[in-house]
């Protein structure tokens, strides 16, 4: 074999490690589309963003994903995942996308891609109606439940440093939190404020939101895989923008949470 046929065989031996290595990049989005259907991932017991009513998934998460993927062009494949689990599968590409409302955060910015903020997610207490907190700073000294691993439980933790003291006590799910707040095992229950507000709209004979919220004034937001999925995200906040300018947004917004509430077009400051 010649100097020439060595040098030709290697150089073809490097274009087509190239066209390999450039098609093996994992592009989400085209992924989806190939398939026609997108497969994403929440947790059936948040409401009013996700809920089981006789078996069937409803709530406003599932309306506005089902508005995003008729703008994609895909049908919209849903899994009911308890939350603990969502994240990590998502990083191990057990489905495409996670459905379920993620607070945001610098750190999970850092690690996941965010859409634009679908909901406001500012942290608040709810208690039994008749309860004794008249202000958040009342919750000194009380036992607060939260759902365990999410943004509201670190938020909740820096809260009863702050005021001297808060004892906290985790939760699979918030419904298991509420159950408790009910039968006094618990003074309040912490978490986003439309999710409360839903809570007490639905059962004012049980609970009563105390008021004003105590955290930072944060926002939900859906997530894909960084990098493989940040043309999915574009995809899906182009989608976002489309449900808000011709008013399905505010249209879900009343339905869902009784009132519409201004959302951010372009990404929030964390």
């Amino acid at each position: 074999m010649t100097f020439f046929t060595t040098l030709k065989s290697a150089l073809f031996g490097l274009g087509a490690l190239a066209i390999t290595a450039s098609g093996a990049l994992a592009d989400d989005l085209a992924d989806i589309k190939a398939a026609g259907k997108i497969v994403a991932a929440t947790e059936m017991h948040y409401a009013p963003f996700d809920m089981l009513e006789n078996g069937e998934y409803v709530g406003f998460d599932r309306d506005l994903f089902d508005e995003i993927a008729k703008e994609l062009g895909v049908a919209p494949v849903y899994q009911d995942l308890p939350w603990t689990s969502i994240l990590p599968g998502l990083e191990v590409k057990k489905f495409d996308f996670v459905l379920a409302p993620v607070t945001m955060t610098a750190e999970r910015a850092d690690r996941y891609s965010f859409t634009l903020p679908i909901a406001d997610a500012t942290v608040t207490f709810v208690q039994r109606k008749g309860g004794k907190l008249t202000t958040p700073e009342d919750a000194k000294g009380m036992t607060v439940g939260v759902q365990k691993g999410t943004a509201q439980e670190k938020q909740l933790e820096a809260y009863g440093e702050k005021i001297g003291g808060i004892n906290v006590k985790g939760y699979g799910t918030p419904d298991e939190a509420y159950a408790d707040l009910m039968t006094g095992r618990l003074d309040a229950v912490a978490g986003s404020a439309p999710l409360l507000n839903y809570l007490a709209k639905t059962r004012p004979d049980d609970f009563a939101v105390v008021n004003p919220p105590f955290g930072t004034p944060t926002y939900f937001g859906f997530v894909a895989r960084k990098g493989d999925g940040d043309t999915l995200v574009a995809a899906v906040n182009d989608a976002l923008k489309a449900i808000e300018a011709d008013g399905r947004m505010k249209a879900l917004q009343e339905k869902w949470f009784g009132a519409a509430t201004e959302l951010p077009q372009t990404m929030p400051q964390l």
